[in-house]
């Protein structure tokens, strides 16, 4: 892969880094959670700064008011927005929202929707996994929900669970299979107001931030609300929105792993136990050295993930490999700091605690690290010897 940045992406990561790192500040942090309530702590004055500067539209059309950049450029606001564990909800609606209704959607509801995406007025978000009985599952391509044709549309009809920023969202893309359509085996991408009738939102707690869980209890939805419109492939958008929201997951969680690296480098430094700072002493520098590996493994897969999606390679095996190192290397990462720090890893008023539990929740949306090996696996075993 290319590890060089374009000028135009260069300058998007210059820049997010630095709104990010100004304003997502520990103090403005703790304000933010102070404020929050049953939605969850959400940075208005941050989203508005990243949209005045244009970086919630680098990867949108010119026509819709975006820069017409890349996946790689999203993922560089993405990686800024972790390593600060800035409350802003940029996976959920550059990637698991903007990017698909932009690759898939009509004109009408590209035009409905970009443009308040670009300009800070909208959170979107994709609602991929069900619960299932007391079971959540990432079904992907076979969802439980149903679509139930009517005169005018569907009636949608299941339960989706985990969905991230579904409190706030003000777009749920929602996927479902198709009564009577191919047989019952197509699959329908639905774009469903959250505030309409038989739509109930119920907050789940993550480690980090709050979901919700969605009820659908016959969500009436026009011909118009089909991502791409009547008779519209879901599977193949559902599955392009899964790779490239694993990705960009992937790229936060090197973002949260990096920035859990740099605190526990800097307290080493100045930290003294026995009259010696503790970076001088053997067990910790070993430590701090395996968790240094770990994070640059995280950061390696997930940009060659992301590069690939981004060149429109072939990418489910680098998704599959970057996911099982996001997930399984970042709780290690995590781990050690929490450790080199002693008591000070656990206190809720230093910053680490962010990290530690961003880290957490990344590991377990859409797949930890047994499904990313067990997914991996299967797309191994396909490959002709």
């Amino acid at each position: 892969m290319d590890f060089n940045y374009s000028e135009e992406q260069e300058a998007a990561r210059q820049l997010a880094d630095r709104i990010l790192t100004e304003q997502a500040t520990h103090e403005r942090l703790k304000e933010v959670e102070a404020a929050a309530g049953e939605q969850g702590p959400f940075d208005d004055r941050l989203w508005a700064a990243l949209a005045d500067a244009g970086l919630l539209g680098l990867a949108l059309p010119e026509e819709m008011g975006g820069a017409g950049l890349d996946f790689v450029a999203d993922c560089l606001v993405v990686e800024a927005a972790a390593r600060t564990a800035a409350y802003v909800p940029v996976v959920e609606t550059l990637v698991m929202g903007a990017a698909a209704i932009d690759r898939f959607g009509t004109e009408a509801q590209r035009r409905a929707w970009l443009p308040k995406v670009v300009a800070g007025e909208a959170v979107l978000t994709a609602a991929l996994a069900e619960q299932v009985g007391d079971v959540v599952q990432t079904t992907l391509g076979q969802p439980a929900s149903v679509a139930i044709p009517e005169a005018d549309g569907w009636r949608l009809e299941g339960t989706k669970a985990c969905v991230p920023a579904g409190l706030r969202a003000d777009l749920l893309l929602v996927p479902a299979m198709v009564v009577g359509e191919d047989g019952d085996g197509a699959v329908g991408l639905f774009l469903v107001d959250p505030s309409a009738p038989g739509v109930r939102r119920t907050r789940q707690d993550g480690p980090a931030l709050p979901e919700a869980l969605v009820e659908l209890d016959g969500v009436a939805v026009g011909a118009t609300d089909r991502l791409g419109g009547p008779g519209a492939d879901g599977r193949t958008a559902i599955e392009w929105i899964a790779q490239r929201a694993t990705a960009a997951l992937c790229v936060a969680q090197s973002g949260a792993a990096a920035a859990a690296l740099a605190l526990t480098a800097e307290y080493a430094k100045t930290r003294e136990q026995f009259g010696k700072v503790i970076a001088t002493f053997q067990a910790v520098g070993q430590r701090a050295a395996d968790a240094y590996v770990d994070a640059e493994a995280i950061r390696l897969t997930a940009w060659q993930a992301a590069w690939r999606l981004s060149e429109g390679l072939p990418a489910a095996a680098e998704v599959a490999v970057a996911k099982f190192w996001a997930a399984d290397g970042g709780q290690r990462v995590v781990h050690a700091a929490a450790h080199l720090h002693g008591g000070v890893g656990v206190d809720r008023d230093y910053p680490l605690h962010r990290f530690f539990l961003r880290t957490r929740q990344i590991e377990l949306t859409l797949g930890g690290a047994h499904e990313s090996l067990a997914r991996l696996g299967g797309i191994l075993a396909e490959e002709p010897v």
